[in-house]
């Protein structure tokens, strides 16, 4: 069963009661009513929610997880993104290309699911559970054409120079991802045709091996059916049209729970979901056309160019002087302008890092300030903020926080929330789930009518949102991007 938390209007007296008897009244996950003291006895789903965060291992490739252009992109993100939207709670990646390595961070429920749409086998039934499939897919040899075959006068000509039947895999060398169900497959129809094939368990995973058979550093891989049609888009020299297996289902892992409340909640959304209209769009982008293929050549793909935008290298230069994650800083810049140097918007606020009228007065520039300029006043600017910021607020990444919420807003009402929080007794150097409820209600008059705010009215639901944004983003790019 879905369900959706609905905002409701906060009086004066809900606010009192709500601080001091609960802790929080932000809107989360849809576990309001749990007993936190009953945790031994929390379903899988109560535990994702009272956590607030659904925990995903997932991979980095051109398919499931990327950055393009500075905005996280992939299949699985995406899918991810969905569904955790649909609970309510926030949703943590973390990278794992080990498929072991991964299947034992599951067992030992450090993850809450793994999403790289796996193979379901007979053998992982009996280790993990598994969603209803994602996807039906087939395994398929990736060889490399001859390097005449555009020269090649007929089709038979190519067709005979490539191997087109399980029986002319004997002898042949095949590398394969490591942990993955290539191998596996491989050696079941080694031992049906009654040859040998030579297995290689390489650590590179799918793509980087397709890579390996384009530019001719090994002869063959193995790769999903979906996933090699893809590839096939991006590196036009490869041939993946030698199926090596019947058709199998592809799906999400869930480590193996006495109640299955998490995976119910899974498949119920999943039924919805790919026969809507999102998730009909979805698939058409990543399965259909050749819009990823196409950005995959560009330098602004986290998998080829590696980079975020033209500004990198002054980005990471003014990181480097105020003290932060260069990664951080893009992601504040891609919030503000998604990297356009130009954009105004309707406050009058400009550029990359959208600086108001009277901040570009303060450090000297104005519209016509290059990209640079402005990203170095930028930078100025968030120091002059962090000055203002209490010296009590001691943690880095909440002091952060505070910082990101005041170049939205404005340091005043930030300074009118921390009060607040002081005065309802949640912890005003605190920003998560402490200062940022009372900032995010702060267009209500229950709060911008307090005795203790001086600046009054703000649109404070848009700072939450603001700090929440860039700061996730920031996880993705720490992912997926180097230091």
């Amino acid at each position: 069963m879905l369900l959706r938390v609905l905002v409701s209007v906060v009086t004066f007296s809900t606010v009192a009661a709500c601080m001091l008897m609960m802790g929080s009244c932000t809107t989360g996950g849809r576990n309001e009513s749990k007993d936190t003291s009953a945790f031994a006895q929390e379903t899988s789903l109560d535990r994702v929610l009272r956590q607030g965060t659904l925990n995903v291992i997932t991979d980095y490739n051109s398919m499931n997880y990327f950055i393009y252009r500075g905005q996280p992109m992939g299949f699985q993100y995406e899918m991810l993104e969905h569904f955790s939207s649909s609970l309510g709670v926030k949703l943590k990646i973390r990278i794992e290309e080990n498929l072991e390595k991964a299947f034992d961070q599951l067992a030992d429920q450090k993850t809450d699911l793994i999403a790289i749409g796996l193979t379901v086998t007979g053998e992982r039934r009996k280790r993990f559970d598994f969603t209803e499939p994602l996807l039906v897919t087939r395994q398929v040899l990736v060889q490399r054409l001859p390097d005449n075959w555009r020269r090649l006068a007929t089709r038979d000509e190519l067709e005979a120079k490539l191997l087109r039947s399980s029986l002319e895999l004997g002898g042949k060398t095949i590398y394969v991802q490591e942990g993955s169900v290539f191998r596996k497959r491989l050696e079941v129809l080694a031992e049906e045709t009654g040859d040998s094939i030579i297995i290689i368990d390489d650590k590179r995973d799918v793509e980087e091996l397709v890579e390996a058979v384009s530019k001719g550093q090994i002869e063959y891989t193995v790769a999903d059916e979906h996933m090699a049609l893809l590839f096939l888009k991006i590196y036009p020299d490869i041939d993946v049209r030698t199926p090596l297996s019947f058709e199998q289902r592809l799906a999400w892992a869930l480590n193996k729970e006495q109640d299955n409340e998490l995976l119910n909640e899974i498949n119920a959304w999943l039924a919805g979901f790919t026969s809507s209209s999102a998730g009909v769009t979805l698939y058409k982008k990543y399965f259909e056309g050749s819009r990823i293929s196409s950005s995959r050549r560009s330098e602004f793909h986290s998998m080829t160019g590696g980079k975020l935008s033209a500004y990198d290298e002054v980005i990471r230069e003014v990181a480097k002087e105020i003290g932060w994650d260069w990664r951080l800083l893009a992601s504040l810049i891609y919030q503000e302008s998604e990297f356009k140097p130009d954009v105004v918007s309707w406050a009058g606020a400009f550029g990359l890092m959208q600086l108001m009228p009277a901040a570009m007065e303060q450090f000297g520039i104005d519209t016509s300030a290059s990209a640079e300029e402005q990203i170095r006043v930028g930078g100025k600017y968030l120091q002059y903020l962090d000055v203002q910021v209490p010296e009590s607020v001691l943690d880095p990444n909440e002091r952060i926080k505070f910082v990101l919420a005041a170049y939205n807003s404005g340091i005043g009402h930030v300074l009118d929330a921390r009060r607040l929080a002081g005065k309802y007794r949640k912890d005003p150097n605190i920003w998560t789930d402490n200062v940022d409820f009372f900032l995010r209600n702060k267009s209500k008059p229950a709060f911008y009518r307090d005795e203790v705010v001086y600046y009054g009215y703000a649109r404070g639901e848009e700072t939450y949102r603001f700090v929440v944004e860039i700061t996730e983003r920031y996880e993705h790019y720490k992912n997926l991007l180097p230091e």
